[in-house]
């Protein structure tokens, strides 16, 4: 859970709306359900991006882009390289 003020995805307006639903596109289908249905306000790694609506959308349609199906690595490659790094840096997640 994030430290910050954040503005949950049901109450997004206007740039940030925008934002978070072309972040949405952009995802490999795998991210559609959430793995934890019902997060509490402010869990959601997207959210603590939400008050620089500009750096959500970058932020996240890097990682749409580099994400993508066309692209010639596997969702199982995206995976290990994701977890080698996060074991690398301790990461608890």
């Amino acid at each position: 859970m994030t430290w910050i003020k954040t503005i949950a995805r049901a109450d997004a307006q206007g740039a940030l709306k925008a934002a978070m639903q072309s972040q949405l596109a952009t995802y490999p289908e795998q991210y559609a359900t959430p793995t934890i249905p019902g997060l509490a306000p402010g869990a959601s790694i997207v959210e603590s991006h939400s008050l620089i609506p500009e750096a959500l959308h970058h932020a996240f349609a890097t990682f749409g882009a580099l994400m993508s199906p066309d692209l010639p690595l596997e969702r199982r490659h995206h995976e290990m390289f994701a977890t080698v790094v996060s074991a690398t840096n301790r990461c608890h997640y």
